[in-house]
């Protein structure tokens, strides 16, 4: 089978995943872009941001009507998480040199650099999912009072939306510990809440290749976007069959080795 092939395969399990666990989208799109559609790290990037801000909106939506997302904290969280990617798409990724640093034989590209970060932060998203939650720690969905450490989130924000900027991930994996921990918001809340800040900040991320004027294959991109989409309503459906726990721990175990995998292709 066609390599591109199975790439459109696989970009409904970047819906689905985003739709069962509210995070993973990015962690799959860019490996799938990059080992499978053959796009370049860079460019894969910016198609992850377009993918992961659509279907994430769609999935936001989803959740909006079923009374799951707090706008106030989409805008409270939204807003230096979108400035920040947004300035790190257009000034700070096209100043990126294309060769970073040589050492012997070896030669640390843009590409590579961007894969490696790339690989390091899945590492870091796989053991947060892998890790087992404190006693006590889970969070109780009854709960309506949301309290915010108002320093601590726009702290949050900037550093997810640079992140993002830099290698496309939607940051749903931060995202939502952050909401629990700093707004003392409900999981399923929280999921919910995390797509519209994904969607919001990824899409105006995107704006920002627009307007480094990247070339976009769009067929590639559009018909990606909407297998993507068909995706989340199938992770959503079955998140309410499957225990989330469960899922979320193989999914860390999955993106653990994925990073290992690229760390070794790109550096070995």
């Amino acid at each position: 089978m066609p390599t591109d092939i199975i790439g459109y395969i696989a970009a409904v399990l970047v819906g689905a995943s985003l739709g069962l666990i509210g995070s993973g989208g990015s962690i799959l799109t860019v490996p799938i872009l990059v080992y499978l559609m053959a796009v370049e790290p860079v460019l894969a990037t910016a198609y992850s941001l377009f993918i992961v801000g659509a279907t994430s909106l769609v999935g936001g939506i989803q959740n909006a009507f079923q009374k799951k997302v707090d706008f106030k904290t989409v805008v409270i969280f939204g807003i230096p998480s979108i400035i920040a990617v947004y300035l790190t798409r257009a000034y700070i990724v096209p100043i990126i040199p294309d060769t970073i640093a040589t050492i012997g034989s070896f030669t640390l590209t843009k590409p590579i650099a961007l894969m490696v970060l790339f690989a390091i932060v899945m590492i870091a998203a796989s053991i947060s999912m892998i890790k087992p939650k404190k006693k006590g720690a889970e969070e109780d969905e009854t709960t309506t009072t949301i309290k915010y450490n108002y320093g601590m989130i726009l702290v949050e924000g900037l550093l997810v939306g640079t992140l993002t900027g830099l290698v496309g991930a939607g940051g749903g994996f931060l995202i939502i510990p952050a909401l629990v921990i700093f707004a003392r918001m409900p999981m399923k809340l929280a999921v919910g809440t995390s797509l519209f800040i994904i969607a919001a900040k990824s899409l105006l991320g995107f704006l920002g290749d627009l307007q480094a004027n990247e070339l976009i294959d769009w067929t590639l991109l559009l018909s990606f976007t909407g297998l993507s989409i068909i995706g989340i309503f199938i992770g959503i459906f079955l998140s309410k069959k499957i225990a989330g726990n469960k899922l979320k721990k193989a999914f860390g175990w999955f993106v653990f080795l994925m990073g290992i995998y690229i760390l070794i292709k790109e550096l070995i």
